[in-house]
């Protein structure tokens, strides 16, 4: 029987998931297991993630998966090739999991297949150096590489955002696992709703208003407490990025081509995050990428902070049947594993530096909240077991 290992953020978890999820078990097993690789308090968009990292794993337990393990925050927080390589790197460690799932827009493999390799071409790495000119963005520049080499159609594939993001999981993939994608239902990446289905942004913009109700339908678990937003940490974000010198903006991953300056000059011009943004995006700076800069100044987070790969696997939740997968890990897993917080000690001094980066991160999160919750919660939180 296979084990099928997904990359997702589940911010929140919702029936497009679970959908993606049944699709999967459809094409192997329904007694198939299912490993999720899941960020934890904060997100790929550079923000904070709706919710504890806790309460979307119950979540994503009840909509089908079986484990839950953590993407630490020096990936998920990452671009789309340092998410992927994080995230894939720790499916292939669990040593269990047989075949990567992705949902994409496309909904077939193998043009994704065909972009990955070329991706990884010496002769992609020629062309890209051909396009970069420091006018275009990085994904433009991109884009217009793989043109050169494969043609406008199968270039275009990059252009939707799943089908980008299942690119780079297959450029990191390991041989030894297969990959399938299921044709992505519903809405568009930050659409409405179609059907049965909404988008992840949608629902996030109803939770922290508060029309929870709207939101019900679409979710496993009923709703409950309140939605982390980063309008509570506006101005400590503002207030540090100005107490800051270019030298430590500069020590910031991705921080390169100037905009460090740039973001700098911003934040002492506003001190609103939306402006922040807008006044520090450009043609080569994209929004995405500016957004994920001004976090990783929150968070202190430092290029030299990222180990070249994961050091450990975390474990957020489980049920049943990811109880007999752990113990399959304790045999095959190539990192260690921890299912109890206090377990970390047992692992490498660089291990433990990389835990309490996480630490850190979690007690920041823990500030997106009209009413602070309590630091320590990375210590005092064990993972949601489901009978």
């Amino acid at each position: 029987m296979k084990t099928i290992g997904i990359v997702a953020e589940y911010n929140p978890f919702h029936t497009g998931h679970a959908w993606h999820i049944r699709q999967t078990r459809r094409l192997f097993s329904e007694e198939t297991a299912v490993v999720a690789v899941m960020s934890g308090s904060w997100v790929q968009r550079g923000e904070c993630a709706v919710t504890d990292k806790w309460t979307r794993a119950e979540m994503a337990l009840a909509g089908g998966v079986d484990l839950v393990l953590e993407l630490p925050t020096v990936w998920a927080t990452s671009s789309a090739e340092g998410f992927a390589r994080g995230a894939v790197s720790i499916l292939a460690a669990t040593g269990v999991v047989d075949v990567l799932s992705f949902g994409s827009e496309c909904g077939e493999i193998a043009p994704l297949r065909e972009l990955s390799r070329c991706l990884n071409s010496p002769d992609f790495s020629r062309a890209l150096r051909r396009e970069l000119d420091g006018r275009r963005s990085f994904a433009h520049c991109r884009r217009q590489a793989a043109a050169r080499l494969l043609g406008e159609e199968t270039a275009a594939l990059i252009d939707f955002p799943n089908n980008s993001l299942g690119v780079e999981y297959l450029r990191f993939l390991p041989s030894g696992i297969e990959a399938v994608t299921v044709p992505r239902q519903g809405t568009e990446h930050d659409g409405e709703t179609a059907e049965e289905f909404a988008s992840a942004s949608l629902l996030r913009r109803w939770i922290r208003a508060g029309e929870v109700s709207s939101a019900f339908p679409f979710l496993p678990l009923p709703w409950k407490g309140e939605a982390a937003s980063m309008k509570h940490l506006e101005r400590a974000l503002i207030a540090r990025l100005r107490s800051m010198t270019l030298a430590e903006a500069e020590a910031l991953p991705d921080s390169g081509d100037g905009l460090a300056v740039r973001l700098l000059y911003a934040a002492r011009q506003t001190a609103s995050l939306e402006e922040l943004y807008t006044l520090t995006k450009t043609r080569s700076y994209t929004h995405a990428r500016v957004r994920r800069l001004a976090l990783y100044a929150l968070l202190g987070l430092r290029e030299a902070d990222r180990p070249a790969s994961p050091l450990y696997i975390r474990v957020l939740g489980f049920n049943g049947r990811g109880r007999q997968l752990l113990r399959e890990m304790n045999q095959k897993a190539a990192l260690p594993f921890f299912v109890k917080p206090a377990h970390i000690s047992r692992l490498s001094p660089e291990a433990q530096a990389l835990f309490g980066l996480e630490e850190r991160f979690t007690d920041l999160y823990s500030l997106c909240f009209s009413v602070p919750h309590p630091s320590g919660l990375e210590w005092t939180t064990n993972p949601v077991i489901i009978k």
